[in-house]
This record gives C-alpha cells, structure tokens and sequence, in this order.
C-alpha cells in the first residue's frame, strides 16, 4: 500500500504545482476583465480589442454604443469586444506628453 501511495505522489504533486502556476492566475485575470465590464458606464473612455478608441454613449445588458472619431460616429458593439477602459486623466496625459515632443520638434 505504501508504494501505491509514492506512485501518485508525484504525479499529484505535478497538478498542484501546475493550478497555482498557471491555472489560478489565468481565471483571476478572467475575473477582473469581467468586473472591468460590468462596470462600464455612460462617458468612460475604452479601447476595444481592435484598437479603437471610444466614448460609451449607451449601456444596454449585452451591448454597447460608443462614438468615434471627430466625425462622431456611433458604432454598436458587444461588451466583451472592450479590452480596457482609458480614464480621462491618461487621456490628457497622453495628450499633453504629444504637444511637448511637438514642441521640442520645433
């Protein structure tokens, strides 16, 4: 009986190694970007998956109208084609951080 025992001790301390490796932090990250998408509201900044950059003008339970663009165009989108959400603060940043290296340009 116990060299049955030594026989599965490897093999089950494998797995146990393998869940808190890889397994565990994959579904953590699972979790955020889903509470990342429940808590989309009206006027937050986002980037899809795609690369494109928004601001939600609507929030229904599945989808989602945002508006692109300086032509203002409207797209109807699911929420899970939103990778991440932008806060107004970054994009000023950002926008700052362009007119300093066009300043030094000149």
């Amino acid at each position: 009986m116990p060299q049955q025992l030594q026989g599965l001790i490897l093999p089950i301390g494998f797995f146990v190694l393998l869940y808190f490796m890889m397994i565990r932090p994959q579904k953590k990250k699972e979790q955020q970007i889903r509470e990342m998408r429940d808590a989309l509201r009206v006027g937050d900044q986002v980037v899809t998956i795609g690369g494109i950059y928004g601001k939600i003008l609507k929030v229904k339970e599945d989808v989602i109208t945002i508006e692109v663009g300086s032509a203002k165009t409207k797209l109807e989108m699911t929420k899970w084609s939103i990778g991440s959400v932008v806060s107004k603060n970054e994009l000023k940043d950002n926008k700052d951080e362009e007119v300093k290296t066009e300043d030094d340009k000149e």
